[in-house]
């Protein structure tokens, strides 16, 4: 119905333009002048009527085009994105079994105050290895830390997690000399490497957890990344890979 309509405007809009380039040309006699502008003023007329409802046939169909489309919603994600989301919802969920018992004591060592924000959020990621949002809750349940501060702090310090972390730790140095050295390559070849989903940073078996950083301070060795604490340096794709199977 759509493209009929359309096929009809479009004929309707070339003999309009045909009629009126021709028609100067022509050259009837007097006698006939009256009655050939008459007859055409007549087909004109029967023409406009005729693209008028072929318009409307067009724009009502492509309306009832879009109404269809949004009472179908959105098409629903590729199986790879729903299988990558599902990767990174089990990489994210926490542990079900979260002592709580901790937050106390680092209320009692810290102090309840919101001037003891930081050292509890960094007392709370050394325990849990991340922050928890259970112990976030906790937290603000017996302090007089906010919600509102403990989102805004944790999200201000690049040092701060909201995701469980993996059992290794690998930092990848992106400063300026390991950058032009293939910081970025080294990268992208652990978590390929490692399987890790785009927009998660640990792997699905939680077991390593590749991060990327300003700066190791090893700049002779770039590029460069800390594995638990020990440095390798000097690295390709290759040798990053076989510094994770040490």
């Amino acid at each position: 119905m759509n493209r009929a309509a359309a096929v009809v405007v479009l004929a309707c809009i070339a003999f309009l333009l045909a009629d009126y380039v021709m028609a100067p040309n022509a050259s009837p006699a007097p006698k006939s002048a009256t009655a050939t502008r008459l007859a055409r003023k007549s087909r004109d007329g029967w023409l406009a009527w005729i693209l008028i409802a072929a318009s409307a046939a067009f724009l009502a169909s492509a309306k009832r085009g879009a109404d269809l489309q949004v009472r179908a919603g959105p098409p629903g994600p590729a199986p790879n994105q729903a299988e990558r989301r599902y990767a990174q919802t089990t990489v994210t969920a926490p542990p079900p079994d979260l002592d709580l018992s901790f937050v106390e004591t680092a209320i009692a060592l810290h102090g309840r105050g919101k001037e003891s924000a930081i050292p509890l959020l960094a007392a709370i990621q050394t325990h849990y290895r991340y922050l928890p949002d259970e112990a976030l809750r906790r937290l603000c349940d017996i302090t007089g830390i906010t919600p509102a501060q403990i989102a805004g702090t944790s999200s201000f310090y690049g040092q701060f997690r909201r995701s469980p972390v993996g059992e290794h730790l690998v930092r990848v140095c992106h400063g300026t000399a390991c950058h032009v050295s293939g910081a970025r390559q080294i990268t992208e070849e652990l978590r390929r490497y490692l399987a890790i989903p785009d927009g998660a940073d640990t792997d699905p078996s939680r077991t390593f957890t590749v991060d990327e950083v300003a700066c190791l301070g090893c700049c002779s060795l770039a590029p460069v990344m800390m594995v638990d604490g020990h440095t390798a340096g000097k690295l390709t794709p290759a040798s990053a890979r076989d510094a994770l199977r040490a």
